[in-house]
């Protein structure tokens, strides 16, 4: 996850550079949100089986019944990624402390130079 994230921040600069120019920060804060619900999905496809995801969400701090209830979801990936357990546990802090970069942030300062 760690390539993916540092992959996605070389891109994202990039394309944050070229589009800073357009007056649009509400577009800006749409795909930042959508990348992170993208990355949720991709770190619960990557938990795989529901014995690890539960130990997962019991990591980060999701109360036992919660955890084993979200755990054994039949939701899809894309679905569960939107849901309030994983938006509470992978949520800005989480992914921050993982290396991503905020977008809107980078919006911002670019715009302010």
């Amino acid at each position: 996850m760690e390539v993916r994230i540092e992959k996605l921040n070389q891109y994202l600069t990039g394309w944050c550079g070229y589009f800073a120019l357009a007056d649009t920060p509400s577009k800006f804060k749409e795909f930042e949100e959508w990348i992170r619900r993208r990355l949720r999905m991709v770190e619960w496809k990557q938990w795989k089986t529901p014995k690890t995801r539960v130990r997962k969400l019991k990591g980060l701090g999701v109360p036992d019944n919660k955890a084993y209830e979200w755990g054994n979801s039949r939701k899809k990936y894309w679905r569960i990624a939107c849901s309030p357990i994983l938006h509470k546990t992978l949520d800005n802090s989480y992914w921050s402390s993982r290396g991503l970069k905020s977008l809107y942030q980078r919006y911002e300062f670019l715009r302010q130079t």
